[in-house]
């Protein structure tokens, strides 16, 4: 498996020096930021899914917002690699086939990592009690039955996780790139529902990962975000050599 925090290293360095500083074109419009929002929204609840085509005036009448707004918004969401705009044919989302999947989720785990090797050597606040009780209490749930609410919440406690490792970062820069990938990911796990049986063995990684953190061990923890990372990726059909 490949080296994620010498991927890490490299990855804001990079990203920044490829980041231009040109104005964005709404200057700050109230709407653009407004379609924005509800296109994202729509983005990770499924209502547009992964690989689905809509033409412009078909995105407009979705948000319910004008077309110079929505094409902004459109713009802000390519560049998050979440849509791909069609020259005078419209746009397509994003799709999650095995290499971006791959992708979202190797550099999550490099997130992962960074952060929890800081929070260990920092001693940062981390709410590792509160984050114990919601993983225990969703794989013991897991475990008994599947009932219709249970992958929703399996999905906001997975993130709480994720997000709370990514808040060790301590870099802006770190912090914006990782809620992009959040969003990408967000995509990808609505094409599939989710499994008991993997809703249980993912909250016993996460647990496993917490137990690392609470023990101060950087190695074991980074280890256990990359054994995290191996079964997620089989989960959803991707096998590393």
């Amino acid at each position: 498996m490949r080296d994620l925090k010498k991927d890490f290293q490299g990855l804001q360095d990079t990203r920044a020096a490829s980041t231009t500083t040109s104005p964005r074109s709404d200057k700050g419009d109230g709407l653009t930021d407004q379609a924005h929002q509800a296109l994202l929204a729509r983005l990770r609840n499924g209502g547009l899914a992964s690989g689905s085509f809509l033409s412009m005036p078909m995105l407009v009448e979705e948000l319910g917002l004008p077309m110079a707004a929505t094409r902004e918004a459109v713009k802000r969401a390519e560049a998050s690699g979440l849509l791909r705009i069609l020259p005078k044919r419209g746009i397509t989302v994003m799709d999650a086939g095995p290499e971006t999947t791959r992708e979202c989720l190797e550099l999550r785990a490099m997130f992962d990592c960074e952060g929890a090797r800081r929070i260990i050597e920092s001693g940062a606040d981390f709410p590792l009690a509160t984050l114990r009780a919601e993983h225990e209490r969703l794989h013991d749930a897991a475990a008994t039955t599947m009932t219709a609410g249970l992958p929703d919440v399996a999905i906001r406690t997975d993130l709480s996780l994720h997000d709370a490792l990514a808040r060790g970062l301590d870099s802006g820069l770190a912090q914006r790139l990782y809620a992009e990938n959040r969003d990408r990911i967000a995509v990808i796990q609505n094409t599939r529902p989710f499994l008991a049986d993997r809703i249980a063995s993912a909250m016993r990684e996460h647990l496993a990962i917490l137990d690392a953190i609470e023990a101060r061990d950087t190695p074991r923890a980074m280890s256990e975000i990359r054994e995290h990372l191996r079964h997620t990726l089989r989960w959803w059909g991707v096998y590393l050599d």
